[in-house]
């Protein structure tokens, strides 16, 4: 039940010596830890919490899209479970009680809603190929969707696509929607040992080892994407030459980095609307 670390809230940050935050090794920067429970059932209770504030921030980015788009959770009690928003119900309305539990063999254990056939598809794929993922983030955003049909990488020109540099992907191929585990497989497979994909001609997939790490690189690989297309829109982009790059992936993409880039607009969204607890 004891939980080895906490949280990181406003009064938390605001205590912590900017040293502490901004200590360079030699494989980045010195970020924060997630916080890690002793107890799995705290664990569950924690991930669901954090899984139900992840599509309240989709919805306050406009990453709604009809039914489609979906954020999944692997179980810290019952592993080869995960847990996926419920069909129809917009993401700015989903609480800690709608979420569903599902195998990965598709047999609902928890929850009184269905679930996104392409969600199950895609994402029971990715948690059966990528044991230390826990959680893995998707949506047709608006400029993710647009730099999909480049069927491309996304070229190290900011800061923010330099998290992705060597560690994204392309899957060069469009079979129309997700529903059959056999897409689901290409998809998994296409991601590889990476913390992102780009689906040709379908959208961005990040993963994570937190749920707050795979939403923070779907935000941020999304703004990469609109940022890379302004600067091709208005000209020719210049990349940021390859050690540099590198450098600046160990910087700010690591799996700490991304968890903690995300702590401010969780605590945001928790403050502001605490009904996603129930």
């Amino acid at each position: 039940m004891a939980t080895v670390a906490h949280p990181l809230t406003s009064a938390a940050l605001s205590s912590l010596r900017p040293e502490v935050l901004l200590q360079t090794t030699p494989s980045g920067l010195n970020w924060p830890t997630p916080p890690v429970f002793e107890d799995p059932l705290a664990a569950r209770l924690h991930l669901r919490q954090r899984l139900a504030a992840g599509f309240r921030i989709f919805a306050m980015h406009g990453f709604d899209a009809g039914i489609a788009g979906h954020i999944s959770a692997r179980d810290p009690v019952l592993p080869d479970h995960f847990w996926v928003n419920p069909l129809g119900l917009h993401f700015s309305r989903i609480t800690v009680s709608d979420l569903v539990l599902i195998d990965h063999d598709g047999r609902v254990v928890e929850g009184r809603h269905p679930v996104n056939a392409a969600a199950f598809s895609i994402h029971s794929r990715i948690h059966r190929a990528r044991p230390d993922v826990v959680a893995a983030a998707h949506s047709h955003s608006r400029h993710g969707t647009a730099f999909a049909s480049l069927g491309r990488l996304l070229p190290p020109t900011t800061q923010e696509a330099c998290a992705f540099y060597e560690d994204h992907a392309v899957m060069q191929a469009y079979g129309g929607i997700a529903s059959d585990v056999s897409e689901g497989d290409l998809i998994a497979r296409a991601l590889g040992p990476h913390k992102a994909v780009i689906c040709r001609n379908h959208a961005h997939f990040t993963v994570g080892h937190s749920v707050d790490e795979a939403v923070f690189w779907f935000l941020r690989m999304e703004r990469a994407f609109e940022q890379y297309l302004l600067a091709a829109a208005a000209g020719t982009p210049l990349e940021i030459e390859q050690e540099t790059a590198r450098l600046t992936a160990r910087q700010v993409g690591s799996h700490r980095a991304g968890w903690f880039a995300l702590q401010p607009l969780m605590d945001k969204v928790m403050a502001e609307q605490p009904d996603l607890l129930g």
